[in-house]
């Protein structure tokens, strides 16, 4: 979940480090720091709280010039966010220091054992043991070439959990050193200049060119002799070469106050991009990255798939499409919840496992779980390089570009997206629709950007509601059908970013005890059905909308255009385009993603970094 950075090269590394933890302050703002290797040994300074405060002391009191470096912008999990616990940790003697992102999970056995050999360790944290026993290694290794990174191979052979380390050496100015174990870890590779970070972000105003470190690795990066990859056992190991397929500006606000709002913003082009390529002129599917058979996706018999947070909520949605389409059962699970409690998994069982980032541990787990059982296992995943499509049998990219904010938002739509082709994709090769039924679909989806930027351009009034909103203590949400996920999301995204009570429910669970809540004035956003294609489920819905007016609510209905059934109910109606049902939930989404960064906005919170949360959840 931690930010982290490294630089070796002939730039000042402060200005590099710092720039890098910027742009990855999203993975955790609970603390910040940074450790320069200086002609006159480490310099380090670190700071509780966002990097604004780093920064300050920084312009305060400038550390001396150096060349090589690393930072850390922290989410806390060992210790509170203060000064003491934040990264980096040192060494006894000051001669090493270590960011860490995971964790370590063996660290009271190895804390116990510092401290029986006289250690004294000052912080709460299981970084700093890691600390201590890196430079007890070094110190036990001759002097020579590569004597940092042997002695992280010998500490990471001790470790046990998930861990990313990157460590500096006060004698060794030209390097850096990096061990990544289920969380993740990338090099970058300029010209005479090395990165190392959680996120090619971090470099991307550098250099396009990137290296994906494998599980159980240790990278070394050295000014002179480059970069050099081993495994933890000392043999040397290959990583794979990629260049990044955007840059540095599309990690910029671009004039937005928010980078939520850019990315809101972004959304019709982005699920353009998902589809791009993957929809032929003769409405067929293509999807070059799934390295599954026709034959293996004819025998799947049952799916899971298996998310945590606003990927569930798509997870939710592409169960409706994909039981549909193609007629095979299909469970949505709580990636932390799936492995234990052993569910039945066959060689004809497939696993769609749905991340962003594809370092979610909980995810991570479930798969190898599914593995282990040999299923097989589908990533939806966005960003290149990561852990999670490495371990899939195939793949599919949903080329978001990076997501700065930490509430996911064209993150989420096009893993909708990204879930339509796998469930028309899987139909066609199952023979189960007809093509001009597919192609009919396709047709739709080629659609659907336009109708999101249309909806967009309703936005003002649903940005005025949001501020007339602000002060109310808990909103409703209710939908049926996929409008029920749609609900869902529209909650979690207000208790993200407002920190308001939200629930979204089932619109048929109103009566089995919700409607209680209701009280004079309570907000309730509905999601309403198109009456198109499914008029009873709409007739339900209004229904619904009806028995909690009558208890005194506050109306607000997304209703799509020429639903005027719905208007003698709805103190206010949110309008989206026609789209076809299943599809519905890439429009009727966007009101409820404005709505929330509205009222966040008017209480006067962090949009894009809401209290408590990361981007990236790499632990369990």
């Amino acid at each position: 979940m931690c930010g982290i950075v490294g630089y070796v090269g002939p730039q000042q590394a402060l200005d590099v480090v710092v720039e890098g933890l910027r742009r990855l302050e999203y993975r955790g703002y609970d603390s910040a720091g940074v450790a320069l290797v200086t002609a006159d040994g480490l310099a380090t300074d670190k700071r509780a709280g966002k990097l604004a405060n780093l920064d300050k002391a920084l312009a305060e009191n400038p550390p001396p010039p150096a060349t090589s470096g690393i930072g850390h912008t922290r989410w806390a999990t060992h210790g509170a966010p203060n000064d003491v616990n934040a990264h980096p940790h040192l060494s006894r003697g000051g001669e090493v220091a270590l960011v860490h992102n995971g964790i370590i999970e063996n660290f009271a056995e190895l804390r116990d054992e510092l401290e029986r050999s006289g250690t004294e360790l000052v912080s709460e944290t299981d970084t700093e043991v890691a600390a201590h026993l890196l430079q007890r290694a070094y110190d036990a290794l001759p002097a020579g070439q590569g004597r940092l990174a042997e002695a992280m191979r010998e500490v990471c052979r001790r470790l046990e959990g998930a861990f990313t380390l990157v460590a500096v050496h006060r004698d060794e100015p030209d390097t850096v050193v990096g061990a990544r174990r289920n969380s993740p870890l990338v090099a970058g590779v300029g010209t005479a200049e090395f990165f190392l970070a959680s996120d090619v972000a971090a470099f991307i105003a550098h250099t396009r060119e990137a290296l994906e470190l494998g599980e159980d690795q240790v990278v070394e990066i050295d000014r002179e002799r480059g970069i050099t990859v081993t495994g933890f056992d000392g043999r040397p190991a290959q990583a794979r070469e990629y260049h990044v397929d955007w840059d540095a500006s599309a990690a910029e606000k671009g004039g937005y106050a928010w980078f939520m709002l850019k990315e809101i913003a972004e959304q019709p082009a982005a699920v353009a991009d998902t589809l791009r390529g993957r929809l032929t002129d003769g409405g067929e599917i293509v999807l070059d990255e799934v390295r599954l058979s026709d034959e293996d996706l004819r025998d799947v018999d049952k799916i899971f798939v298996i998310a945590c947070g606003t990927a569930y909520h798509a997870g939710l949605v592409a169960k409706y499409a994909i039981e549909h389409w193609t007629r095979i059962p299909c469970e949505v699970e709580l990636a932390s919840e799936f492995r234990y409690r052993a569910p039945v998994l066959t060689r004809s069982t497939l696993v769609v496992a749905i991340s962003q980032s594809g370092e979610t541990m909980d995810t991570l787990q479930a798969i190898r779980h599914a593995r282990g059982q040999r299923a097989r296992v589908l990533s939806i995943c966005n960003t290149n390089g990561s852990t999670m499509p490495r371990e899939s049998d195939a793949v599919l990219y949903t080329r978001a570009g990076p997501e700065i904010a930490v509430a996911s938002t064209k993150g989420y739509l096009t893993q909708l997206a990204a879930c339509y082709l796998v469930g028309l994709y899987l139909a066609r090769v199952r023979g189960v629709m007809y093509g001009d039924e597919v192609s009919a679909i396709v047709e739709q989806l080629r659609r659907t950007p336009r109708l999101i930027e249309r909806t967009l351009a309703r936005m003002d009034a649903v940005r005025a509601l949001g501020r007339d909103l602000a002060t109310a203590p808990t909103v409703l949400f209710l939908g049926r059908h996929v409008g029920y996920p749609v609900a869902l999301e529209g909650a979690l995204k207000l208790k993200e970013l407002a920190y308001i009570h939200a629930e979204g429910f089932a619109g048929g669970e109103l009566k089995h005890g919700p409607i209680a809540l209701i009280d004079d004035g309570t907000p309730v956003v509905v999601v309403v059905p198109s009456p198109r294609g499914r008029n009873v489920l709409h007739g339900k819905v209004v229904s619904n909308i009806q028995e909690v007016r009558a208890r005194g609510a506050r109306m607000i209905v997304v209703a799509e255009d020429g639903d005027t059934a719905v208007e003698p109910y709805a103190d206010e109606v949110i309008r989206v385009p026609q789209v076809p049902t299943l599809l519905a939930p890439l429009v009727t989404s966007v009101p409820l993603q404005v709505l929330a960064c509205a009222i966040a906005d008017a209480r006067g919170n962090d949009v894009d970094q809401p209290r408590n949360l990361a981007k990236s959840v790499t632990v369990e």
